[in-house]
């Protein structure tokens, strides 16, 4: 389609602080102008697409900054065409997807393979690499090469980075780069072997539950880390009314 107009939809764009109800031109595969419906007077020629838009939110490609592809090695549970799909179905136009590959995205080979494999996706894909070889929580992994062959941030995802020290070094390290860590902020001695959040209603199924101090006390760590080094943090998975307060403090 090379003239394309999306009519009468609430475009909603905070970069363009636009939240109303306009036309879209899109030329060539990128928007040419938007319109106010009421003010709008151009006419549509016969050669033009027309999307009608009424009673649906249209805003820019979405962009899921957490996904789990898991190519290579766990084909079966997602792959890189199947995972772009649905996330193009869905709106999303870019994705970040998750180290937790096998064998680990933790080094060029494994970036390399997963952006050849996304060559001709429908949506965007962006590797992030392990913050510690083999997601081990024992060794930094090479940023400065994850970062050269396509990694945009590095994580080991859902497994904790319980060594403080460890912790400190990578928002130092991934700072060269201007790579993010993200991190699962979760301290592993308190969860335990728990299921659900710790209160009444746990006690009352017998099931062991996991205390908000688990995920707050990490959270707490890794700011003032990120504080301390000048690093990059993105804290993934927060759940707690604890995190999100100390969160928006340290912003």
């Amino acid at each position: 389609m090379n003239r394309l107009v999306i009519k009468g939809g609430r475009v909603v764009d905070p970069a363009q602080n636009l939240d109303g109800f306009y036309n879209i031109y899109v030329m060539g595969g990128r928007v040419a102008s938007i319109k106010k419906v009421e003010a709008d007077t151009s006419e549509v020629g016969t050669d033009v697409d027309v999307v009608d838009a009424t009673g649906l939110v249209v805003v820019p490609g979405l962009i899921d900054p957490h996904v789990h592809l898991r190519e290579p090695g766990y084909e079966y549970k997602e792959d890189i065409a199947t995972g772009s799909k649905a996330a193009a179905a869905g709106g999303f136009t870019a994705v970040m997807c998750m180290a937790n590959t096998k064998p680990v995205n933790d080094n060029e080979s494994v970036t390399r393979y997963i952006l050849k494999k996304a060559e001709g996706q429908p949506v965007r894909v962006f590797p992030v690499g392990a913050v510690t070889q083999g997601q081990k929580g024992e060794r930094l992994t090479e940023m400065g090469e994850l970062k050269s062959s396509g990694c945009v941030a590095v994580s080991d995802d859902g497994v904790p980075i319980s060594d403080p020290g460890l912790m400190r070094r990578a928002l130092e390290y991934s700072s060269q780069f201007q790579m993010p860590v993200i991190t699962h902020a979760e301290d592993s001695s308190l969860v335990g072997h728990g299921s659900m959040n710790e209160g009444v209603v746990a006690t009352r199924l017998g099931l062991k539950g996991i205390p908000n101090a688990a995920e707050d006390v990490i959270v707490a760590r890794d700011i003032a880390l990120a504080e301390l080094t000048g690093g990059r943090l993105h804290v993934a998975h927060v759940s707690t009314r604890g995190s999100v307060e100390l969160i928006r403090r340290a912003k």
